[in-house]
């Protein structure tokens, strides 16, 4: 990446570097990925990193690797998370080599929207053992719909001084909910907290405080908030959403 971010002392992860001689091979995925194959050193904002991108991209597939480098479950959960239900994640993770600051978080957790059922099932578990619910609002999320599971999450478990990785966590989210979820965001960031996003969402990606790295056919690179695709299309839609159904539907 050219002009590598700024970032001051709060950030607990500062980048990463692809170990290009580690890797099998460039034409086997997830390495023959733009996003991948051109990496070299990637760097994150000391508050909010957002990785957009179309699907696949492989954006999620970063975050993932990200976030088991770091030590984290590969189907989500904190760093005590142990569990697994089918093994889907990447080799890329073993060749990533982290930067980080000489500051530990003091929490952390990996959110997947498409396996949080299984990381729900496992607090569940766990409760019986040593009642950890109370850390995540004192109700099942099993008994909670999806995105109040997600808010719940956010609101109880994520605390200040936390590394919080989160992939597409808008899927299970209304567009008032992703309000709030921006809220808490904020609020975290100002106690200390550091995120590393993969997102489609523009609510959440109006982030102030943060750095946007689009994943494209040249691999990664900044991008900012009112240049993306997801900004662009969604306010030319709101701003003309009969003109833009014709058009979709006349095949333009």
């Amino acid at each position: 990446m050219d002009d590598p971010v700024e970032f001051n002392s709060r950030g607990f992860l500062l980048g990463a570097s692809l170990l290009r001689d580690k890797v099998p091979s460039f034409a086997a995925y997830p390495f023959n990925l733009p996003v991948i194959r051109d990496l070299e050193t990637l760097s994150l904002h000391r508050a909010v990193t957002f990785i957009v991108g179309e699907n696949g991209s492989g954006k999620s597939t970063l975050l993932e690797a990200l976030a088991v480098a770091a030590g984290f479950n590969a189907e989500g959960g904190s760093n005590n998370f142990r569990f697994t239900t089918r093994a889907s994640h990447s080799a890329l993770h073993g060749c990533l080599r982290l930067t980080r600051s000489h500051k530990r978080p003091r929490t952390g957790f990996f959110l997947r929207a498409e396996s949080f059922f299984n990381v729900a099932t496992e607090v569940d578990r766990l409760d019986a053992v040593d009642s950890l619910l109370q850390s995540y609002g004192g109700r099942s999320l099993h008994e909670q719909s999806h995105g109040e599971s997600f808010i719940a999450l956010l609101t109880h478990r994520f605390g200040p001084n936390g590394l919080y990785f989160l992939d597409e966590p808008e899927a299970a989210l209304s567009p008032s909910r992703q309000l709030a979820a921006l809220v808490r965001i904020h609020d975290l960031v100002r106690a200390g907290s550091q995120f590393v996003i993969a997102t489609h969402s523009p609510i959440l990606m109006a982030h102030p405080d943060a750095l946007i790295l689009a994943a494209g056919e040249h691999g990664l690179a900044p991008i900012r908030y009112e240049d993306t695709d997801h900004y662009a299309l969604t306010r030319r839609f709101l701003n003309d959403p009969s003109g833009m159904l014709q058009r979709l539907f006349a095949g333009d």
